[in-house]
């Protein structure tokens, strides 16, 4: 069994726009949540920070599957469409071009690595 792919971005929302932001997404369009599952995206979040840092992550089997299905969804254009405003020196839709954070750590994957050389360990 292969491991999903992780996912995690950064995004800056406007300061001024912050409220709006957060209330957009309460809740987001049921449409628009249905399209992000049918995309092959799980384990979804959004993380705000001081002054409007975002901070999304996701897991998914198949990334370019699941950018390609977004981009060609007319719900997912309408819904990126209107969230483009909210977003500081972003060009294009925030789905597609927000910039992707490289993973430096991950504990499930160490801990695996960890037990792997202890039983190598234990029967060499």
């Amino acid at each position: 069994m292969t491991s999903p792919t992780r996912v995690c971005f950064q995004l800056q929302v406007h300061p001024e726009l912050l409220d709006e932001y957060l209330a957009r997404h309460s809740p987001v369009w049921p449409e628009m949540l249905a399209e992000i599952a049918a995309s092959g995206r799980r384990n979804y979040s959004l993380f705000l920070g001081e002054r409007g840092t975002l901070i999304g992550y996701y897991e998914t089997d198949d990334d370019a599957a699941a950018q390609a299905y977004l981009a060609s969804s007319e719900i997912a254009g309408r819904w990126e469409a209107e969230m483009a405003r909210f977003f500081v020196g972003l060009e294009g839709r925030p789905d597609q071009a927000a910039a992707p954070l490289t993973e430096v750590f991950n504990l499930a994957e160490q801990l695996s690595a960890a037990a792997s050389d202890t039983v190598e360990s234990e029967l060499s």
